[in-house]
């Protein structure tokens, strides 16, 4: 009850916001929603959906922005989300949860760190760790909006302004914001360069940072035509600077994962070769492919960044078969591409490779119906449905490919 008291308190607190933003009087609010004036707001707290999209119209706000208000903690007085604990005890559960893969709590005990926080830096650092549990979750629209707005504080120290920075621009790319991405990458390698940092922190970060830049150019090069060139060259300079950053810090302190990173950058790297007229789409292909050898399935012992390393692979695969081949060869390529990469994928539960997976094959198979090939039909399980549901909540420039997906493929029922 206690919550539902909570809801109805926000609903009545907007409904005086949205008064006063437009000017009305209690009836012309009641009109504007399509409510009896002594029935203003439900009392139950939960709003229906048609009260909402009302509600939204008269602030000016989007409708998500309406429901968070209503029913999340997030942007409240720290007053309503404190439940008791010290900053640094909520600080050290978070950084449990997110060892343990426990996103959801790690996101929970962020936002007790937020409503806990005495200075920027607190809440920057609660921003920080939010972004983490986001990420973890494949929520990258909900973790760059945390990113953007830990990096709103001020003062923080060079520490944090650099993760959240790094962190920003790796989201902004994998949401598909490709020119923003590389941008703010660019930004912060060249701010960390002329720093000449001899710390780990921040040499990992010029490595990712790097990375991003890789990531985002060779990306470009493909949506790009006209500069494709320029994208494509700038992006090998990109992956082998972070190439080699990763490869020093990996001997250096022991870390196999970084060595996991370097193995993504020289697949992005023979991909971008492609490009540039320096390698064959076919010796590409097949040296992507033989990578591939070292995944198995579940028995390989690959985890983290060094089994990722090869899902990214599957993705380049895929790049250089819809841009550089055609016909039978294109659907080979992107069919061996892609059942291997959905593999990896699930085994990580990586929501960006996904999208880009799917954006793939999608590519392929809309091609080949356009040259009237009969096995450009596609077909998805119950399974697929509910990853192509969740791959278009989580990426808004997908959705209208995962609709195309759903309106053309054969949905197989196997119960």
């Amino acid at each position: 009850m206690e919550a539902e008291s909570l809801r109805r308190a926000r609903v009545d607190q907007l409904l005086d916001l949205a008064a006063t933003y437009k000017g009305l009087n209690r009836r012309q609010l009641a009109d504007a929603l399509g409510r009896d004036q002594t029935k203003l707001s439900p009392a139950s707290g939960n709003p229906k959906l048609d009260y909402l999209v009302r509600l939204a119209e008269i602030l000016d706000w989007p409708i998500g922005n309406v429901a968070d208000a209503i029913w999340e903690r997030a942007g409240l007085p720290a007053t309503e989300r404190g439940l008791g604990g010290s900053f640094d005890h909520w600080n050290d559960l978070a950084r449990k949860s997110h060892r343990e893969g426990d996103f959801r709590g790690m996101i929970d005990a962020a936002r007790r760190m937020w409503s806990c926080a005495a200075t920027p830096q607190q809440r920057a650092l609660s921003m920080l760790r939010e972004s983490g549990g986001w990420d973890g979750l494949g929520r990258y629209a909900q973790e760059l909006d945390v990113l953007r707005r830990g990096l709103a504080e001020s003062p923080i120290d060079r520490d944090t302004s650099t993760l959240l920075t790094a962190n920003l621009a790796n989201t902004y790319f994998t949401l598909g914001h490709l020119v923003e991405g590389r941008s703010i990458a660019r930004d912060l390698a060249e701010r960390l360069e002329a720093a000449r940092p001899v710390e780990r922190a921040p040499r990992a970060a010029l490595a990712f940072s790097r990375y991003v830049m890789g990531n985002a150019g060779r990306s470009l090069a493909g949506h790009d035509s006209a500069n494709a060139q320029f994208h494509a060259s700038e992006a090998i300079r990109a992956y082998e600077a972070s190439s080699w950053l990763y490869l020093t810090l990996a001997d250096e302190f022991g870390n196999d994962a970084w060595r996991g990173i370097a193995g993504t950058c020289a697949g992005g790297i023979l991909a971008c070769e492609v490009d540039l007229g320096q390698r064959s789409p076919d010796s590409a292909v097949e040296e992507l492919t033989d990578g591939l050898g070292a995944v198995i399935d579940a028995s390989d012992g690959l985890v983290g960044d060094r089994l990722e390393s090869y899902g990214w692979w599957c993705v380049f695969g895929c790049e250089v078969a819809i841009r550089h081949m055609h016909g039978r060869d294109l659907a080979k390529a992107v069919a061996i591409f892609t059942n291997k990469g959905y593999e990896i994928a699930d085994r990580l539960d990586n929501w960006a490779m996904r999208e880009r997976l799917f954006t793939l094959e999608y590519v392929q198979r809309h091609r080949a119906a356009e040259d009237g090939d009969p096995d450009s039909d596609w077909s998805i399980d119950q399974e697929e449905v509910k990853v192509i549901v969740g791959t278009m909540g989580r990426f808004p420039m997908f959705r209208s490919t995962g609709w195309r997906i759903l309106q053309t493929a054969t949905v197989v029922d196997e119960r």
